[in-house]
């Protein structure tokens, strides 16, 4: 529980100080562009608008980015196309105003630094901006992992129960009887993704099925994947309870979101047989 507190109290830090250096880089840009949009000879209040129009579509284009995470790619080359431009707008406006101020200035005692230096430290606000705004993004799609439940694994080495499984299978059989085991279809490949629970008769034709065990499960985390929407054919999905987890901003390692939905869909099929039975019985 301490680990898993740290690790929460980690990322909210993180979290923290991104949104920090974002809005203090915000308010740096906000100035040089408000004194622009005066310079344009933008009128009265309008001028505090006009870095809202640059500035504020970057986080728009981010907010946009984030829906369309799971969209064609096209259409999010389209946003980031759209998010670049509105970025090196930005950096081009606080160099220009930067590089005139500083041709204006008087010669004095003080530090003077040259146009080319001017130009290339007012790009630093815009650019922290365009930085912080990344960061998010990334931890947003790549969060840590939950270090009170097993690591996540990246799909390219098969867990040690379902590889003892295949070993079973392909070997002729378990405790010395053998199975027919069909290839499935590609109808049946298309219809079942392997995010989502298999049906009942496929569970049905098992050797051996293994239910998971609840008691080693942090009851607050399976009542949360309860919650989760359920996926194709009314069964549970681990995309789902994962994208429940992390809305709640809360991680979630893969083989746990496995788990979860596994427990989540034998108290289903539990469910659902208890209904056949009493409806038998009544009917009997």
């Amino acid at each position: 529980m301490s680990a898993r507190i740290a690790a929460l109290r980690g990322t909210e830090l993180i979290r923290l100080g991104i949104a920090l250096l974002a809005v203090f880089a915000f308010a740096l840009s906000y100035d040089a562009l408000r004194q622009m949009g005066v310079a344009i000879h933008i009128r009265g209040l309008l001028t505090y608008a006009f870095p809202l129009v640059i500035d504020g579509f970057i986080a728009v284009g981010v907010g946009a980015l984030l829906m369309l995470r799971t969209a064609p790619w096209y259409s999010r080359l389209y946003v980031w196309l759209l998010v670049g431009a509105a970025t090196m707008t930005s950096i081009w406006a606080n160099a220009i105003h930067a590089v005139r101020l500083n041709q204006q200035a008087r010669q004095g005692n003080g530090l003077r630094l040259d146009d080319l230096t001017v130009g290339g430290l007012s790009a630093i606000a815009p650019l922290a901006l365009a930085g912080a705004v990344h960061l998010y993004i990334v931890i947003h799609h790549h969060p840590a992992p939950d270090p009170s439940g097993p690591q996540a694994t990246d799909g390219s080495e098969m867990p040690a129960p379902q590889l003892a499984d295949l070993e079973r299978i392909t070997s002729g059989g378990v405790g010395g009887a053998h199975l027919d085991v069909r290839e499935p279809t590609g109808a049946q490949v298309a219809d079942r993704p392997n995010d989502v629970a298999p049906t009942t008769d496929v569970v049905a034709r098992s050797a051996e099925p293994q239910q998971p065990e609840p008691d080693d499960v942090d009851p607050e985390r399976l009542a949360l994947a309860r919650s989760a929407p359920l996926g194709r054919q009314g069964r549970a999905s681990r995309r789902h309870i994962e994208d429940t987890f992390r809305d709640g901003g809360l991680t979630i390692g893969r083989k746990e979101a496995e788990r979860l939905k596994d427990l989540v869909q034998a108290e289903r099929d539990d469910a659902e047989q208890q209904a056949d039975r009493t409806v038998s019985a009544d009917a009997a």
